[in-house]
């Protein structure tokens, strides 16, 4: 009876013991994807930093500095949102490692009542009958075997469970040790979300400021945003053209390649008939002498064979195979194309919102801006081919490149490396980016699909 319930809370104390394995082993998985995120908000918050101080060394506050702000405030307001969770976090692992202490704990209580009966019977047995007697005192060999086994499996049990005592005891003192490594992470965690408290209400209170200045200058504000829209005008302009060009010239090709053909058909068929009627002849004149048939002319067969080969037609919007397919992996690319630049952030995102200052104003963009460091290069984000490059008031250096029926748009270049027609990779160099007057870098990147604007955010891979 005593072996039988030990068996049992052996088996029990292994269940437990898998139960909470696999209990904790999840709260690693949750660890491990909060700190890298953690990290990368932190590398992302050092970034607009470094940023935020090139336009911040300008005298006057501009709405770079604004926009560097609020995305500063973002990133700050973010993290401490993941402290919070941290703190969850940890308050949940002191829970499971608690309660697994005292199950633990619980347990130990049972192995020692039942380690505690069984030396006492064992005792009791020795009094009672000496274990040698008890064994030479079988009537069978058989019978002394049975009492041997018996012995044995009780001597056994006694120290299994001595073991198992052992066992618990270093749990109990490994889930103590864990749960005073987590009552300082986290009072160290919650004095790190403190000091980011500080620091947001400083950084909010540094908005205010820039967002009072910038409120003074509202006839400055508006007279930059009316010449704002006529850049994106000519910009917008200027794409449309771009497509229409590269239709005009698809139709062209596509009407060159129709002629072509119908010259090929017609040859084709020219050579068809001038064998029939040769054939004719020949068997006319077979008829009246045994003289053997002339045979068809030689060339006849080439051109038969050149008119017969398959043809690659254009598509119905006139783009060739090689396009299709480009345009086809670039669709596939969604939410993984690479930024244009490899540090920044977005400062202005796609379509129709308030003015971060001027009330009552909506204003649109046709992509997005990513503010960025001085000098960055800027890359191709898919290979294709450049179709246009130019100056234009507001938008600086323009680079356009065709993806098939796509195309990608970079703007407010200080210069650009490459010229009409070339051939780029992905993440090939084109230019590098401009510095305004109010000490801003920053990058417009649009995508078109045709006629119709695309939100890149949506397309380049998650920061």
């Amino acid at each position: 009876m005593q072996l039988r319930r030990h068996w049992q809370l052996c088996g029990w104390v292994l269940v437990l013991g898998c139960l909470l394995s696999l209990r904790l082993a999840a709260q690693p998985r949750n660890r491990q994807a909060l700190e890298r995120e953690k990290k990368q908000n932190l590398e992302k918050m050092s970034q607009i930093r470094n940023i935020l101080k090139e336009t911040s060394s300008q005298k006057d506050v501009s709405l770079g500095q604004l926009k560097a702000l609020n995305q500063q405030i973002k990133t700050q307001s973010s993290q401490i949102n993941l402290l919070s969770e941290d703190l969850k976090l940890i308050e949940t692992e002191m829970d499971e490692l608690r309660r697994a202490g005292e199950l633990l704990d619980r347990d130990m209580g049972k192995l020692k009542k039942e380690y505690a009966a069984m030396i006492y019977a064992a005792d009791r047995r020795r009094q009672q009958v000496n274990p040698l007697g008890f064994l030479f005192s079988a009537d069978s060999y058989n019978q002394l075997v049975a009492r041997y086994r018996y012995l044995k499996q009780y001597s056994d049990a006694r120290q299994s469970q001595v073991r198992q005592i052992e066992s618990v005891q270093r749990q109990m003192e490994e889930k103590r040790l864990a749960t005073e490594r987590k009552r300082r992470q986290q009072k160290s965690t919650l004095l790190v979300k403190l000091g980011e408290s500080k620091k947001l209400e400083t950084l909010k209170e540094k908005q205010n400021k820039v967002v009072d200045e910038l409120g003074k200058k509202e006839a400055l504000l508006r007279a930059e945003l009316t010449e704002s829209r006529r850049a994106v005008s000519r910009l917008e302009t200027m794409i449309r053209r771009i497509i229409e060009r590269e239709a005009r010239e698809r139709a062209e090709r596509e009407r060159l390649e129709r002629e072509r053909l119908a010259r090929l058909e017609a040859a084709r068929r020219a050579a068809e008939k001038k064998r029939a009627e040769e054939a004719a002849a020949a068997a006319t004149a077979g008829e009246k002498t045994t003289t053997p048939a002339t045979p068809a002319p030689a060339e006849a067969p080439a051109v038969s064979d050149v008119t017969t080969k398959p043809v690659e037609r254009p598509n119905a919007n006139n783009f060739n195979e090689a396009e299709v397919a480009l345009a086809s992996s670039f669709t596939a690319s969604k939410n993984r194309l690479p930024w244009p630049v490899q540090t920044g952030f977005i400062s202005d995102r796609f379509g129709r919102k308030e003015h971060p200052v001027l009330k009552g104003v909506i204003v649109e963009n046709l992509g997005i801006d990513i503010q960025t460091n001085a000098g960055e290069p800027v890359r191709t984000v898919y290979e294709g081919t450049v179709r246009d490059v130019t100056y234009m008031p507001g938008m600086n250096t323009v680079v356009a490149i065709q993806h098939g029926d796509y195309m990608t748009v970079y703007a407010k270049l200080r210069s650009a490396i490459v010229k009409v027609g070339q051939r780029v990779k992905a993440r090939d160099i084109i230019g590098f980016v401009s510095t305004d007057k109010d000490g801003v870098s920053e990058v417009q990147f649009q995508i078109w699909k045709n006629y119709s604007r695309l939100n890149p955010e949506t397309w380049l891979v998650p920061r």
